[in-house]
């Protein structure tokens, strides 16, 4: 049982890495620092784009709507973190 946990941790570390490796890619295509005409990066952000926006639109829907600010990453991250804690702390009751 404690592999299965262990699993779940690296799955969730692995999750973390995507929102946060696309929250700075949109920054810097934001900031145009890096341009979507590249090929690389446009197929960098599309991937990304695919892995993270099913989760961000479930999360959307619960958000108030604020303009041009999305807390969908925030609260992913958060939600992550809370897992993770949860997990860590209650290890002793799954082995």
């Amino acid at each position: 049982m404690l592999s299965l946990i262990q699993i779940i941790l690296l799955i969730l570390s692995v999750a973390q890495f995507i929102i946060i490796a696309h929250i700075i890619l949109s920054w810097l295509i934001n900031f145009q620092v890096l341009s979507l005409r590249s090929a690389m990066v446009a197929s960098i952000w599309d991937g990304l784009n695919r892995l993270v926006e099913p989760f961000y639109m479930r999360i959307r829907q619960f958000l108030p709507d604020l303009g041009g600010i999305d807390l969908a990453p925030l609260v992913a991250l958060l939600a992550i973190y809370a897992i993770r804690i949860v997990l860590i702390n209650n290890i002793g009751v799954f082995v």
